[in-house]
């Protein structure tokens, strides 16, 4: 519930020693957002009236999958020892896709709680968010939440947190956020132990845009994190990067909901709407400063992200397109990690090139193009970047697998390799092993992280882990593997083109890059798939695999028959003949024009492939 302007107006006149500005950093499923939850219900924020599950995951995806997809802030009052703070929230994602959304998070905060599960103790994504915890120069306050599940072992997780991340943990907090046990001791030890803001809130104006949205009512409304001066409606804004001016029209925080403020000063973290109409003006990582200032010096912005996965979203109806460019160009804003350019393919005529950081991102962003911009999209197989070096010693980056020379085109190609880190139970340790080696990994360490818990690193080809390897590794664990990685460079590699044609004609928005050791198992498997997913038509249809004019599989998927000798009761067999031959006739010429519609299904087919 929205506060009145004369709360509004007390909560911007917290001195800069009672602001504390943290996030909860955590792996996927440990608890963040439902801690978020008891945190605002602890400090007054949420009402009975407003009471809901995981309240700061805003959108229907999020609530439907369970998952935390954007960072969210949120600015709560607490009281202690009779003097008010003013406390920032930050929830962040937990999923290695989204490990972007994290590190903005950490950018605008002074601290950090590292929330771990009693039961299931320190897994890879704990690691991955506390190294960037940690290079940002956080205060980290461990957190063991879930002390209420009857598997719960705080004691071992202390210890496990002491030897895996080399953090303190004999005071660390014990909570749980399902109950509220340890949320008022949490709440002391966040205004302890989080040093305030720096800042002076006299000084130039030096804010940093951390998230952005487009609102079709009010424009681009940007999430900023003030690190000096203070910012007014009605000043004139300069932001660095595109040097555009504009005039502020108003300024807040989210206390829960959107809630304007008189003023935002340095140490706070609020949202800035000016009049912003063009989604690139307003770019995550920016600088926003006093238009008057002469050569202003920028605040060290986010590192350009790498996407690591690309398909084409290609629109089912063409006239779709100019919809299709401008839902991208408002997604992206939101959605600093996904970047997109034109492309145009045979099949599916003129569309978008997309990277994302990983599969579910793709999912994500797939999903949200058709439920927030109401349209009807086909997305292609995933591929990832590869390197293709020519005779001349030359070199290509190469994102689409339609785009690779044919054999005999280039000297060699290279392939994306990642440093996969793996924690399992020790039981489930054999089948892992023998799946990253079947996925071409090379096993690089193993160590013992508990007495029952193992980690093991692999090398492995990027485009490998993209087809499946994440289910399939939660299958064979049941769930209690988990999984982080970090990008290891480009390694030699004999790939191949592996094309599908249908009845002759290639399918360039079907085409994958493989390795000639399995492109006879892919392309026969590719095949038997597509047999499945492309409906019967008056003729029969042809489906080939092909590595350059060599064909390595084929299937075809049977024509639809009329019975034309419905009208035939009886009478000489020769003019059953007549009509079967007629029929045949009538079929070859079909088929000699005849055009197959692909659908949606069969582009997704090669995620299945084993």
């Amino acid at each position: 519930m929205a506060k009145t302007p004369k709360q509004a107006a007390k909560t911007t006149d917290t001195p800069q020693r009672n602001i504390r500005t943290f996030c909860i950093i955590a792996h996927i499923d440990h608890g963040k957002s439902t801690l978020a939850d008891r945190l605002m219900e602890a400090t007054g924020l949420l009402g009975e009236r407003d009471k809901a599950a995981q309240y700061l995951d805003r959108m229907d995806i999020e609530k439907e999958r369970g998952i935390t997809i954007k960072a969210q802030a949120v600015r709560m009052p607490y009281t202690l020892d009779g003097e008010t703070y003013e406390l920032n929230l930050i929830d962040t994602p937990g999923h290695v896709d989204f490990g972007y959304e994290v590190s903005r998070s950490l950018a605008a905060c002074e601290g950090a709680l590292l929330v771990v599960d009693a039961a299931q103790g320190v897994e890879a994504q704990t690691l991955a968010n506390v190294y960037m915890a940690l290079d940002a120069d956080l205060e980290i306050i461990p957190v063991i939440n879930k002390i209420d599940l009857p598997s719960a072992d705080p004691e071992r997780v202390k210890q496990d947190i002491e030897e895996t991340v080399g953090l303190e943990a004999d005071d660390a907090l014990l909570v749980s956020a399902k109950t509220g046990k340890g949320i008022p001791e949490l709440l002391e030890a966040i205004v302890t132990l989080i040093p305030p803001p720096e800042g002076d809130q006299q000084g130039p104006l030096r804010a940093l845009i951390t998230d952005s949205w487009w609102d079709a009512y009010k424009g681009v409304i940007s999430i900023i994190r003030v690190f000096q001066g203070t910012i007014r409606p009605g000043d004139s804004i300069r932001m660095v990067a595109t040097d555009t001016v504009y005039d502020v029209i108003d300024v807040g925080a989210f206390a829960p909901e959107i809630t304007s403020l008189p003023s935002i000063a340095a140490g706070h973290v609020g949202y800035l709407i000016a009049n912003v109409k063009e989604v690139s003006d307003s770019k995550v990582g920016d600088t926003v400063v006093f238009a008057a200032e002469q050569e202003p010096e920028a605040l060290p912005g986010f590192q350009e992200v790498l996407p690591m996965v690309f398909a084409g979203v290609f629109p089912t109806d063409n006239a779709q397109y100019p919809d299709l460019r401008d839902a991208l160009g408002k997604l992206s804003l939101n959605d600093a990690s996904l970047t997109w350019e034109p492309e145009s393919s045979t099949a599916l005529g003129f569309g978008f090139r997309l990277g994302f950081l990983g599969l579910l991102h793709m999912e994500i962003v797939q999903e949200r193009l058709e439920r927030e911009y109401n349209l009807d999209i086909i997305t292609t197989a995933p591929s990832v970047k590869y390197r293709v070096f020519q005779a001349d010693g030359t070199s290509v980056i190469i994102d689409n697998p339609a785009k690779m020379p044919d054999p005999g085109g280039f000297d060699y190609i290279e392939e994306p390799m990642i440093t996969g880190r793996i924690q399992v139970p020790e039981g489930h340790l054999g089948p892992i092993m023998k799946l990253c080696q079947d996925r071409r990994g090379v096993q690089k360490d193993l160590s013992y992280m508990t007495s029952s818990r193992v980690q093991v690193t692999y090398e492995l080809p990027l485009a490998e882990v993209v087809f499946g390897f994440y289910d399939q590794l939660k299958s064979i664990s049941r769930g209690y593997a988990s999984l982080d990685y970090d990008t290891a460079g480009y390694q030699r590699a004999d790939l191949v083109r592996l094309d599908l044609l249908v009845n002759g004609e290639r399918v360039d928005a079907l085409s994958l890059i493989t390795h000639r050791a399995n492109s006879f198992f892919r392309g026969r498997d590719l095949c038997i798939k597509m047999k499945e997913e492309i409906p019967q038509q008056q003729f029969e249809v042809a489906i080939q695999a092909a590595i350059g004019s060599k064909i390595i599989a084929r299937t075809n998927v049977k024509a639809l028959r009329k019975n034309v000798l419905a009208k035939c009761y009886g009478g000489d067999i020769s003019r059953k003949r007549k009509l079967l031959e007629k029929q045949k006739r009538g079929k070859r010429r079909l088929k000699a024009v005849g055009n197959v519609e692909i659908p949606q299904g069969a582009f997704h087919a090669i995620l299945k492939l084993e």
